[in-house]
């Protein structure tokens, strides 16, 4: 298989790429590894793909969000408006097709770099949050965990005329708002410890993957019977470091993404093609 690589789909069902894809699969213990691409379909934009967002902004880091107040204070006003869109997305059949394929035991896992949900909405379990899920909230003073649904509720009620609409949202949630607009809204605190910030229980740029998490993710690549990347470029080490891994010990890696991406010249199946025709086909191939 080493080397199979195919253009954009015509026909699924007689593409050498899907049989590769299928082979692969067919002997069980395939370990997932998405991202964002996977979600594009469901709305969400990627960061480097087609619709990416870092070509015309610069996302939230981890060192402004706890440093600068008023940098946190301009993410939360941006983020209440962007949650709606994120809250409202539903699994595509790329989604569906990963949680028929684990029903069906073929796979030993599922991580994703994604913070949406979507996989768990799309049958789903078990899967590991790479870089956490923005449904949550944690407290920066007293750790609590809490829902993001609770914030929200609170948030409507501090600002009932808060309610500016944008067309561009980004993948970790927030919305492209003017700064003229953002002195009007009012934050609220951790409801447990009274008034510590709260910051979305994902992973902001800059920030450092939890170990226990990075642990769990090699011990799940390193028992695999292969892995599939599906809608990543790969362009950061907090994936790639799994496929340099899977590469390192001989276990065969497939990649399916729109594009190229950093790690083709470790992939022995590589189909370039939208994850929403390639993976309901091998879906209904294996299931």
């Amino acid at each position: 298989m080493v080397g199979v690589t195919a253009a954009p789909i015509a026909d699924p069902g007689r593409d050498v790429a899907l049989d590769a894809l299928a082979d692969l699969l067919a002997d069980g213990e395939c370990v997932v590894l998405s991202g964002a691409g996977l979600s594009t379909d469901s709305g969400i934009p990627d960061y480097r793909g087609a619709t990416g967002t870092l070509r015309r902004h610069t996302p939230m880091t981890y060192q402004t969000f706890t440093g600068d107040p008023r940098g946190r204070h301009r993410y939360w006003a941006r983020s209440y408006v962007g949650w709606r869109q994120i809250r409202a997305a539903r699994p595509n059949g790329g989604h569906r097709a990963v949680g028929r394929l684990q029903a069906a035991g073929l796979l030993g896992g599922v991580i994703t770099q994604n913070v949406d949900g979507l996989h768990q909405a799309g049958g789903a379990s078990g899967v590991v949050e790479l870089h956490g899920g923005l449904d949550r909230t944690v407290c920066l003073t007293c750790g609590d965990v809490a829902s993001r649904a609770g914030l929200d509720e609170r948030l409507q009620e501090a600002n009932p005329h808060f309610g500016p609409r944008t067309d561009e949202i980004n993948p970790d949630g927030d919305a492209e708002l003017p700064d003229e607009v953002l002195d009007g809204f009012v934050m609220v605190g951790c409801v447990v410890c009274g008034d510590g910030p709260l910051k979305p229980d994902v992973v902001f740029f800059g920030e450092t993957v939890p170990r226990d998490r990075v642990d769990r993710c090699f011990q799940l690549v390193e028992s695999a019977g292969s892995l599939l990347v599906l809608g990543s470029s790969l362009a950061v080490m907090s994936g790639y470091r799994f496929v340099l891994r899977a590469a390192k010990l001989g276990i065969p890696v497939a990649i399916v993404n729109v594009g190229p991406t950093r790690g083709d010249t470790k992939a022995d199946v590589r189909v370039d093609a939208p994850l929403g025709v390639v993976l309901p086909a091998l879906a209904a191939r294996l299931s």
